[in-house]
């Protein structure tokens, strides 16, 4: 399958590679069944393959790209978040969560900001709240730039080094993805359990 998708783009002219790179890039966020990571592999290979497509510009656009679609997220978050959760239309979703994500967010959020690129399926989330609890525009955009150029010089590298052994390397993202979203299932199932458990407790007191 990325054979085919290499061979392919391989044929096209280098601006048209750094556009579909910048636009897979860019929607990852807005739509995240879509694979960001493995088009970046696929840059990858192109360079190892000797086109005309070079380190860091591919490096450059992804980033970038990534970046700009994070903020999307943080924008609508900002926008919509405010009329949709705050103004409850959202009944699942009670005051007093509201106000913990609230605190969560602004003691934590700069650094899941970070971190997001490495959390795959929790990173349109990560930036939509970060708009919701009004994290600073200016920072959010750069903390998660550089979370973008840590994560895209890492598989752009691997993906460089390893050259034909593309299809190896989305094995071993996919396993990383899977692992991560384990974990952040098994996080909120025990975050869940815990918030029942006090509130539970909290009416045997009342």
């Amino acid at each position: 399958m990325l054979e085919e998708i290499i061979s392919k783009l391989s044929t096209l002219d280098p601006t048209w590679i750094y556009i579909s790179l910048f636009f897979f890039s860019f929607i990852e966020n807005v739509f995240p069944p879509s694979p960001s990571d493995v088009v970046v592999i696929v840059g990858a290979a192109l360079i190892s393959h000797g086109n005309e497509v070079n380190f860091v510009p591919v490096l450059i656009i992804t980033s970038f790209g990534s970046s700009l679609g994070f903020m999307l997220m943080y924008y609508l978050g900002r926008v919509f978040g405010e009329k949709i959760i705050r103004m409850g239309k959202l009944k699942f979703i009670t005051k007093e969560s509201i106000t913990k994500t609230d605190i969560w967010f602004r003691k934590y959020g700069y650094k899941l900001i970070i971190f997001n690129r490495f959390l795959p399926g929790t990173r349109s989330v990560i930036s939509f709240f970060s708009g919701f609890t009004e994290l600073v525009s200016f920072r959010t955009f750069i903390y998660a730039t550089i979370s973008a150029l840590i994560w895209n010089v890492i598989i752009i590298y691997v993906g460089v080094l390893l050259g034909n052994n593309i299809s190896l390397i989305d094995k071993y993202l996919r396993m990383y993805s899977n692992v991560v979203l384990g974990i952040t299932f098994l996080f909120i199932v025990a975050f869940v359990i815990r918030y029942l458990l006090s509130k539970k407790r909290g009416k045997k007191v009342d």
